[in-house]
């Protein structure tokens, strides 16, 4: 590993700190250094806040090393006003000689700028490295950006012998049998601490009465969403309870509870290019879809999923509702937790 890869390495580290924070913001990490020491780090820890250069330039003491310095950043510099001021002129301002950057940020506001108003400054900047890592680091973002849709994500649990439930002749009563265990609940928790929403379709909703919040886990809570063609999804459902941001897609022309948002969209064959693209224009940066397997196959038949997993418990049902069917390509996979817990497996959609 060469000097470059190993300070943009820890940018990803410290990056990674604010995992579920950032959004609609990247994950973006921050190192300086002088004569081979760091003298600062930082990175950007929510929403709204500094970003990873100003919280890395803040953290220096000294001052007067930076025009002799090197900064890492694992996304290139902004170069325009959002919530806070352009990185790039900040860095312009403290007199920072050279940048090594990982990515270019996709963002049409940035896009290149950022890195054209340094090298006009007289800055030597240095880009792409680690690009892969840095590029994964941010998938969320940059399918975003150079797709214009959310990152797309898809979990649910199965038997041994691919089923996801037992057949419940009255679902509203009768509850779901666990197919997996306390880890793994866990384990899906922090996924949702992680996307920017998780999402369940209304057979879903009104069988198991979800909460779709972070009971087992801590982070910001994502937006809940449900689709619910008729409206008859009742006000008493926990997804209605007003706890955190919940919003409804419909083809009604107007929603009844006050504390909920809703979308009115057609149902049609491209029910999932209708959610995507108001999903898009919310700025919702990702979005985790958990069933049930209606919702899921209509996302996976029209080809609109960038990332699958996939809980095995260590049971058979012999009949009930059938998982998805899904083909992708194989990533990580293991065991979660320990022997005694149930396999993962993850699944990426093929590109050409």
């Amino acid at each position: 590993m060469n000097t470059h890869e190993r300070y943009m390495r820890r940018c990803v580290e410290l990056a990674r700190n604010a995992a579920g924070y950032t959004a609609p913001n990247p994950m973006v990490g921050c190192v300086i250094v002088h004569e081979g020491r760091i003298i600062g780090e930082g990175y950007h820890r929510k929403y709204g806040e500094a970003h990873a250069e100003a919280n890395a330039i803040r953290s220096v003491r000294d001052r007067a090393l930076l025009p002799f310095s090197t900064l890492y950043v694992n996304l290139e510099p902004c170069a325009h006003h959002g919530k806070t001021p352009p990185c790039a002129d900040l860095i312009v301002a403290h007199r920072i000689p050279r940048v090594v950057a990982g990515n270019t940020d996709p963002n049409p506001a940035v896009a290149g700028k950022g890195v054209e108003r340094l090298r006009a400054a007289g800055c030597t900047v240095t880009e792409h490295v680690l690009e892969e890592e840095c590029y994964r680091l941010n998938i969320r973002f940059m399918t975003f950006h150079r797709l214009q849709r959310p990152y797309v994500l898809l979990k649910w649990a199965q038997t041994e012998d691919g089923f996801i439930d037992l057949i419940r002749p009255d679902r509203s009563i009768a509850r779901p049998t666990p197919i997996t265990g306390e880890y793994e609940h866990t384990l899906a928790h922090r996924w949702r601490s992680e996307e920017s929403a998780i999402m369940v379709g209304a057979n879903t909703a009104l069988a198991d009465n979800p909460m779709l919040n972070l009971r087992r886990w801590h982070g910001r809570l994502p937006l809940r969403i449900v689709t619910d063609r008729t409206l008859r999804l009742p006000p008493s459902l926990n997804l209605f309870d007003g706890s955190q941001p919940t919003l409804v897609f419909t083809e009604k022309t107007a929603g009844y509870l006050p504390h909920v948002d809703y979308a009115v969209v057609p149902f049609d064959r491209r029910l999932p290019h209708h959610i995507l693209a108001e999903l898009y224009r919310r700025e919702v940066l990702s979005v985790l879809i958990e069933g049930g397997t209606q919702l899921l196959q209509t996302f996976i038949d029209a080809g609109l999923w960038d990332e699958a997993r996939i809980l095995t418990g260590k049971m058979r049902f012999g009949e009930g509702v059938q998982a998805p069917k899904i083909t992708g390509q194989t990533g990580e996979s293991g065991v979660s937790g320990n022997d005694t817990n149930s396999p993962v497996r993850y699944l990426f959609r093929e590109t050409e």
